[in-house]
């Protein structure tokens, strides 16, 4: 099965205004907070993006890598990893629409992406 359009998981550390800047422009975008994750572990959060089909979105690079390449170590599937550094809302939401317009859920399977 086939799927377009990516779904996206907000670490706790990315601001909720993003997710509700996604939302307006029709995108699914979850917060940790609305998925009731909060004060979760990394690899719990990882974890569960994973089990329901997410791409991560976090600003925690250095802990999120070394998650990342015990993923692939392991052969573990994940639904993608986007690293972003730190910005307001609107831009880090403008960034997030470029990857949303212009790949696909299936094409970022097991991937990294920084913005």
């Amino acid at each position: 099965m086939s799927n377009l359009f990516i779904r996206l998981y907000l670490d706790e550390d990315v601001n909720v205004l993003v997710a509700d800047l996604l939302k307006a422009r029709g995108f699914d975008a979850l917060t940790v907070r609305d998925a009731g994750q909060l004060h979760r572990s990394d690899e719990e959060q990882m974890a569960y993006a994973a089990t329901q089909g997410r791409t991560l979105v976090t600003h925690n690079r250095t802990d999120f890598e070394e998650l990342i390449r015990a993923y692939f170590d392991s052969e573990q599937m994940h639904y993608g990893v986007i690293y972003a550094v730190r910005r307001p809302p609107q831009e880090l939401a403008k960034r997030l629409l470029a990857i949303l317009n212009q790949v696909t859920a299936d094409e970022m399977e097991n991937q990294v992406r920084y913005i």
